[in-house]
């Protein structure tokens, strides 16, 4: 059996955030969660108890986009676990759907707070902590909008992409500390996300965006269970040693990667811009 990690997992009140907490639970490491709802989290926490009787579950109302509350959410998983070993950054928002000038401008930047400042300040938070484990390591949930561009949803893309190059930059800062710092794609989800782009239709988020989505609805998505193993594997001392990465559940062979780590050095698995003699262009 593996050595126990103590893990906290943000926004895991329900979908893979919830997914992610119960696939480190089965592998009998302590879970801290956290959620804004009070009564959401309690109840996810009592679902990952009765199903995992022997894990140390730590349940914590909190925003990420309140430094106060990161704070107090930070603390109390240190306190109560004697340390931590790995942050998933999870917590997350698609914020508002439309074109840029005509969305709710405070709904915007409410949803950069979220889902970009809310991941820094939780792994700023976590470093001290981090650095005291024998491997620390932080794992961030990217989406589809850091890789291509996400009309009519502008907040979500420009923060997931936001967070890819945070925790590209961070992983060089702490390369030399022992702490390795990832980037989860898990897929195409059915989950809460979904019902909002549906919801909202095709008038505002677009026709291809939207029938794309009603597509994903009807083959059942990508399973949770495939970026929560990812987020297990990168929280593992079997990644020691990967850092910087963006890995995509469903179409990376991250299952191979602890054995195949010298080749994962440079820009593979990063973003980066193409120029035009990578497409057989002469200027």
């Amino acid at each position: 059996m593996t050595a126990r990690r103590r893990v906290l997992v943000t926004g895991a009140s329900q979908g893979i955030g919830l997914a992610i907490a119960d696939a480190f639970a089965s592998a009998e490491h302590d879970v801290a969660v956290c959620a804004r709802s009070a009564d959401a989290i309690e109840a996810a926490a009592a679902g990952l108890r009765e199903r995992h009787p022997g894990v140390h579950v730590l349940a914590q109302a909190a925003d990420v986009a309140s430094e106060r509350d990161v704070d107090a959410l930070i603390d109390a998983t240190v306190d109560a676990f004697g340390g931590l070993d790995v942050l998933v950054a999870n917590a997350g928002v698609y914020g508002p759907k439309g074109a840029i000038d005509a969305v709710d401008w405070e709904t915007w930047v409410d949803a950069l707070r979220i889902n970009l400042i809310g991941t820094v300040y939780c792994a700023r938070r976590a470093l001290p902590a981090l650095r005291r484990s024998e491997r620390g390591k932080i794992v961030i949930l990217s989406g589809g909008g850091a890789t291509k561009p996400l009309p009519f949803l502008s907040a979500y893309a420009a923060s997931k992409a936001g967070v890819v190059r945070f925790g590209e930059t961070l992983a060089e800062e702490l390369r030399d500390a022992g702490i390795d710092v990832n980037m989860v794609a898990p897929g195409a989800l059915n989950t809460r996300l979904l019902d909002e782009v549906l919801a909202a239709g095709p008038d505002v988020v677009g026709e291809a965006f939207y029938a794309s989505s009603l597509k994903q609805r009807e083959s059942g998505g990508t399973p949770l269970g495939l970026g929560a193993s990812l987020c297990v594997f990168l929280g593992s001392r079997e990644s020691d040693g990967i850092t910087g990465k963006l890995i995509s559940a469903p179409w990376d062979p991250w299952q191979r990667f602890g054995a195949e780590k010298a080749r994962l050095d440079g820009d593979v698995y990063t973003l980066r811009r193409i120029v035009p003699e990578e497409r057989g262009w002469s200027w």
